[in-house]
């Protein structure tokens, strides 16, 4: 079973939920089935249908423009799992300023790193080591924490998903 994707009553993509608690929400009359998954969650006395996608009945309010949470998982997700420094497999975060330095904890100033670079650059300044960035940091676009929730978005979530 796969996570199901959660449309505001206007369409607009929400979260990402669970099979078992996308379900609830529907056996409550909370949301309506979009998209079907195949899937069917059985009891006793009853059975009943995944979805993949589902609406809520009831507008919700969204009081700022999502953004994507700061994570060791997301920050590998957006630089590919690779060395920002040498395109090595990356096994660790670096902060460009280091934090030691003033440096904050943000999207801009946090990449993935390999060990080794990582401890080669230690807490210092990037251009007192003489290391370059392969690409500058910037924070992901407005949905992408669709893609840090679910390894791979499925097919029949792309149409209520904005292409960014």
């Amino acid at each position: 079973m796969s996570a199901a994707l959660v449309l505001n009553a206007t369409y607009e993509p929400l979260c990402v939920i669970s099979p078992r608690r996308a379900a609830v929400l529907v056996l409550l009359h909370r949301a309506d089935v979009i998209e079907d998954s195949g899937t069917v969650l059985h009891s006793e006395h009853d059975e009943v249908s995944v979805p993949s996608v589902l609406r809520l009945r009831n507008y919700v309010k969204v009081p700022y423009q999502r953004r994507s949470a700061m994570s060791r998982k997301a920050v590998m997700a957006r630089d590919n799992h690779q060395c920002q420094y040498c395109n090595a497999p990356a096994d660790s975060l670096d902060h460009i300023i280091p934090k030691s330095k003033g440096g904050p904890h943000t999207w801009e100033n946090v990449v993935a790193a390999c060990r080794p670079c990582n401890l080669g650059k230690r807490d210092r300044y990037l251009e007192d080591t003489g290391m370059r960035l392969a690409r500058v940091p910037r924070a992901p676009k407005e949905q992408s924490w669709v893609l840090v929730a679910v390894p791979r978005v499925p097919e029949q979530w792309k149409p209520y998903l904005r292409a960014s």
